[in-house]
């Protein structure tokens, strides 16, 4: 637990940032001009500036920081684990104590069949590597034509250069070249701008309907795999219709395709279940998964697989050929493992449901009637308050006005830190969070938006 804090120089701090800082995911222009805002310390779901200002983590890092900030256990356990060995790598055999029994934890936790574990440093590795073993899965028994990926606009993968392909937002793709040939992109289940007069059903009809079309015309023997984020995260929030991803697994079982369930956002509570898959009631094949593994204290990502995908990949004798060097640090799984106990004895899935709720309602009940509101959802802690310049049309507001800069900055002047662009405020705080401090949060964001639209 954190308690006190060095004395630090804010302004030489901004400097230093302004002149040596490639922020990620952020306006260069304006960082350079005026910096970055300088996190010094956390404790719990809260965040302190070096000005000692402090603020409400309504993001959970990016997603990831599950059990709050400053937990004495994980450093304890990473500080141990170094005593004992700092590193081993995974290559050659090879392992570590807390990486094999990271890998037969997770084993309990999965359900179904997923038994089998290769780690990664984070999202992007995770999905490079699900999508390279579920091509490779194919191969092995002589399917080599079998390498399309299907995914869905709005999806939000990763950023290496397989994991960008997959991904359907376009701003991601922009300025950096070709994509990857292979990947098709379906409907995302968005009902708020995709089901327009449809009821649930007749959507989720429409929606499985286009997936046949895409395997009739592709052909199912050159799909490999479909991926999905059980809930979409960084495309703006959308939880799927109830049925959806039974729908979806029973076509593609049908056609002999893999399904990927992309864990990275979901995974250990999010979603009000210890993984999203849980939640939607379903099975995938290859389960990609990161952020909170280890609540972000130290990077840590992994891809568990099925019995059936085992078996096929430890039948010929040879060597399988993908790894990173820090596949199952160590010092990381340490991490992890003290992190599921957190996860687990604290319950930390069973209060992301009630207080997701809670902040979905509160919301509802805030903004339901703004002129600006179109649509308030979520599941678990991830909801989206999605605005639009008139509720009728559903237009998106024009991005000329920097709503969304203004909203955060508006949102960071009342204590809170959220997600915040033309297209409204997202939040996923840590799992930790109580009623009281949602409450908080909504109080914060709706004082935001009457700020700045009125």
């Amino acid at each position: 637990m954190v308690t006190t804090t060095p004395a630090w120089n804010t302004a030489d701090l901004k400097q230093k940032g302004k002149d040596h800082l490639l922020n990620s995911v952020s306006n260069l222009k304006l960082v350079r001009e005026f910096g970055p805002l300088v996190i010094s310390h956390g404790e719990g779901v809260y965040l302190w500036d070096t000005d000692g200002k402090r603020y409400i983590d309504g993001f959970a890092g990016l997603w990831n920081v599950n059990i709050g900030h400053g937990r004495s256990e994980l450093g304890q356990a990473m500080a141990q684990q170094v005593d004992e060995v700092a590193f081993v790598p995974t290559f050659f055999g090879l392992a570590a104590p807390r990486t094999i029994e990271l890998a037969a934890r997770l084993g309990d936790m999965f359900p179904g069949s997923i038994n089998h574990f290769n780690f990664t440093s984070g999202g992007s590795e995770s999905i490079e590597t699900a999508l390279k073993i579920a091509r490779y899965y194919w191969y092995l028994q002589g399917k080599g034509d079998k390498i399309k990926i299907l995914s869905r606009h709005m999806a939000y993968h990763g950023i290496a250069m397989g994991a960008l392909a997959a991904t359907g937002i376009p701003a991601y793709h922009t300025g950096f070249g070709p994509g990857m040939p292979g990947f098709i992109h379906l409907t995302a289940p968005y009902a708020y701008r995709n089901a327009e007069g449809m009821s649930e059903t007749e959507f989720v009809d429409k929606l499985i309907e286009e997936l046949e079309e895409t395997i009739a015309r592709e052909g199912a023997d050159t799909i490999a795999a479909m991926i999905g984020e059980p809930v979409q995260g960084a495309g703006g929030v959308v939880p799927p219709p109830a049925s959806y991803w039974h729908r979806v697994q029973e076509t593609l079982r049908k056609h002999d395709i893999l399904l990927i369930a992309d864990e990275v956002i979901c995974g250990f509570g999010r979603t009000g279940t210890m993984f999203g898959h849980v939640t939607y009631d379903y099975a995938p094949d290859i389960a990609a998964f990161a952020k909170g593994i280890t609540s972000g204290y130290v990077p840590l990502g992994g891809v568990g697989v099925s019995d059936a995908i085992w078996d096929v990949l430890s039948e010929p004798d040879r060597v399988f050929m993908h790894g990173f060097t820090y596949s199952g640090h160590p010092v990381a799984c340490a991490a992890a493992l003290a992190n599921l106990d957190i996860i687990e004895n604290e319950q930390l899935p069973e209060n992301a449901g009630v207080q997701g709720e809670r902040l979905l309602t509160g919301l509802q009940a805030a903004l339901g009637d703004h002129k600006n509101v179109g649509d308030i959802r979520g599941k678990g802690l991830m909801v989206i308050i999605e605005l639009v310049d008139d509720v009728h049309s559903k237009a998106k507001l024009d991005a000329a006005l920097n709503v969304g800069g203004k909203l955060q900055a508006a949102t960071r002047s009342r204590g809170l830190i959220a997600r915040a662009n033309n297209d409204g405020i997202a939040f996923a705080p840590p799992l930790i969070i109580s009623a009281d401090e949602v409450d908080a949060m909504i109080d914060a964001a709706s004082g935001a938006i009457s700020e700045v639209l009125g």
